[in-house]
């Protein structure tokens, strides 16, 4: 099969992009001379831009604007020979087919994908043992590409090396003697959170001697996290809101250690290769087998039960449940006092 420019879209949340930029760097093992276009929201530019696979960012933010005639006309600009729908988006799929794009590959549980996609595979996710990651490679197949990775190898695919250079202004923010730790308490309501209690208790536990703490966060975050930034002044240095993603991206990449529910700077910092530490609830799908950080130095902590008592609530007792000293002996595992 010969293929030479491939979208991929994608048109959801940070860290369902970066799970998904795998894909991208076995495409290119296989078609190393392959164009590779990502559809996706504007505000995943600076995710997908980091990524040495992607060749050009296709801003849907922008696009779908555009009245439909634009929009094909924009999309036969790039003469692609495929388009991959990883994340089932109607308007995207309607597009595809009138841009005559020639294989258009889907998953069949999407009503629209039956008259839109001519590539249609049959499978589950919310039911499967694999891993978000793994379940993409499944919609390769029709490009003759039909294996799944182990995690541990996936992690080598993701091509996260087109970094931003981090600013002055934000290096002062880091602490070069110690080991600088981003705690993210928020999830903007897309995940099961910790809790304020238990980050405090964490940033109690560890030794100021040791460790540089940080509390990140966008602007929304800061008014809720402004009692809980005080309370613990005198131990924290706050960011939140403070930079951009792409500053983000680069100050995560310069720091040692992040600790976060299943959110977007979890897997930037699982990405980026630094020691990346997620706190999951033990509820199909939002188990950390399906979500969990994927990278040479991702771990998670879950706790060892089934659950389905907090399944349709945000306030989850089982995810509150997991201990910061849990957390505490992890990172210790990661920074030994003689490492």
């Amino acid at each position: 099969m010969k293929l030479s420019k491939i979208i991929i879209s994608r048109t959801d949340k940070i860290g369902d992009v970066i799970l998904t930029l795998p894909m991208t760097g076995i495409i290119k093992e296989h078609y190393p001379d392959c164009k590779i276009f990502f559809l996706g929201e504007a505000y995943t530019k600076s995710i997908v831009e980091s990524c040495e696979y992607v060749d050009e960012f296709i801003n849907w933010s922008e696009l779908k604007k555009k009245n439909q005639n634009e929009q094909v006309t924009e999309i036969k600009k790039l003469n692609a020979d495929a388009l991959i729908h990883v994340f089932p988006n109607k308007e995207v799929a309607s597009l595809a087919k009138k841009a005559n794009i020639p294989l258009r590959i889907g998953t069949g549980h999407r009503l629209y994908h039956l008259t839109k996609c001519n590539k249609l595979l049959f499978f589950s996710r919310k039911n499967s043992d694999l891993h978000e990651s793994q379940l993409n490679l499944k919609l390769l197949k029709p490009i003759g590409i039909n294996q799944i990775l182990s995690k541990e190898d996936l992690s080598g695919y993701y091509g996260f090396t087109k970094m931003p250079s981090l600013k002055n202004e934000y290096k002062q923010f880091l602490d070069n003697n110690k080991i600088n730790l981003i705690l993210h308490p928020k999830s903007k309501g897309s995940a099961r959170e910790w809790g304020l209690s238990n980050f405090g208790k964490l940033i109690e536990l560890l030794p100021r001697e040791k460790y540089h703490i940080l509390i990140s966060g966008t602007l929304d975050d800061r008014t809720e996290l402004r009692e809980f930034i005080d309370t613990y002044s005198g131990s924290v240095t706050d960011i939140t809101g403070k930079m951009n993603l792409e500053q983000f991206i680069a100050f995560i990449k310069n720091s040692d250690a992040l600790v976060a529910a299943s959110t977007g700077p979890l897997h930037i910092a699982s990405a980026s290769g630094i020691t990346a530490i997620g706190i999951f609830p033990p509820i199909r799908p939002m188990h950390p087998g399906r979500w969990g950080p994927i990278g040479r130095n991702a771990h998670y902590l879950v706790l060892n039960k089934e659950c389905s008592k907090c399944r349709k609530t945000l306030d989850c007792e089982c995810i509150r449940s997991v201990k910061p000293e849990e957390v505490v002996r992890k990172l210790e595992e990661n920074f030994p006092e003689d490492g």
